[in-house]
């Protein structure tokens, strides 16, 4: 598929070409190479900031923990158990509240699975948001709005907490934006926001594809190219696009805006026996966390923790223990009684 796109984006380039009587770009010219060195600096932090890590797909349904009995059972588009299993139906207890996970890039319903069992150690509710991360920022978020009001039109307890790691972190900000106020019916429903190490302030590696100079001396190269890498977002993660710049205030539903910050220098999340970093942790800086317009969001907390990106919501051999000790400060996760702790400890040690 991606050679096919790449033919037909070559193909209209060369027909460009041909009706402006023009010659592709000089790639002596100095400031066309300085584009494309940019660019191809910006593809290799890119792909870093996506790269996936493994784990094994199970399509078992998550263990029941202390979670209340299931008295509904319904489809809803995006969402579904945070699990691999090809059967998306939702089923949970309407009486009570249900916390919606938001995967990031090269993300999935399934790599949450650990988090979700966590919460229903803890008897709470959860379900995951799928979405193609290639996709519009603005067309997942508004996907994002509708699922959550269908969800919260099935739920007697309108209470919803929403949890968006990474670029999942941008789809729900967005999604609880007031200009979506026509696609949210649940005036008398309450959400608390939490967004865990998202690039707020847009994504600095995709600094080169937001330039408009560089993209008219590419002649359209440098923006097919930014295209390739990372989609239909590819102009509205940089740092100079309107959605990173002028985000609007958020719904009147939002009562709580959770901002995890991690600082994550020096992290790691791969290493030798003899302590050599392989493949490092750190993904996105203080500075892309933070955003003038965000932070005076009247709903917000923002709480600054040393983690990398990948660590702070846990991978195997690496439990989220620094994550759940901030939701369950800011009440977003309950509070494990000291006669379960061992119980937890066990579990994390079998879950990572």
């Amino acid at each position: 598929m991606l050679r096919e796109d790449l033919g037909e984006f070559t193909h209209a380039i060369a027909v460009r070409q041909r009706t402006r009587r023009t010659s592709w770009p000089n790639w002596k010219n100095p400031a066309v190479r300085k584009s494309i060195h940019f660019f191809l600096a910006a593809a290799l932090a890119l792909s870093a900031g996506c790269t996936a890590i493994r784990y094994e797909p199970d399509p078992q349904p998550l263990e029941p923990g202390r979670l209340p009995a299931p008295d509904l059972a319904v489809s809803i588009p995006h969402l579904g158990p945070c699990t691999d299993s090809p059967d998306r139906t939702l089923r949970f207890n309407s009486n009570y509240p249900v916390t919606v996970l938001v995967h990031g890039c090269n993300g999935s319903a399934g790599r949450f699975r650990a988090l979700a069992q966590l919460y229903a150690f803890h008897g709470q509710q959860s379900v995951c948001f799928s979405y193609d991360d290639r996709d519009s920022l603005l067309v997942s978020s508004g996907q994002l709005i509708g699922a959550l009001d269908a969800l919260a039109s099935r739920l007697r307890d309108h209470h919803l907490t929403v949890i968006g790691h990474s670029m999942g972190g941008l789809v729900a900000r967005k999604a609880l934006e007031l200009e979506r106020r026509g696609e949210w019916r649940n005036a008398d429903a309450t959400i608390r926001l939490a967004t865990i190490s998202a690039p707020i302030s847009g994504i600095a590696a995709s600094s080169t594809c937001g330039i408009t100079p560089l993209q008219w001396l590419s002649l359209g190269v440098l923006p097919g190219m930014c295209w390739l890498i990372t989609g239909d977002n590819w102009s509205e993660i940089t740092p100079y696009s309107d959605f990173i710049r002028r985000p609007g205030p958020l719904l009147p539903s939002v009562q709580r805006y959770l901002k995890v910050v991690t600082d994550e220098r020096d992290t790691c999340r791969r290493r030798t026996k003899d302590g050599y970093c392989l493949e490092s942790d750190h993904i996105f800086s203080l500075a892309e966390q933070y955003q003038p317009v965000v932070d005076r969001y009247p709903q917000l907390v923002n709480v600054e923790v040393e983690a990398g990106h990948v660590e702070i919501v846990g991978y195997k051999d690496v439990a989220p223990r620094k994550l759940l000790s901030i939701l369950q400060r800011e009440d977003m996760l309950a509070t494990t009684p000291p006669e379960r702790r061992s119980a937890l400890e066990r579990l994390m040690a079998i879950l990572y």
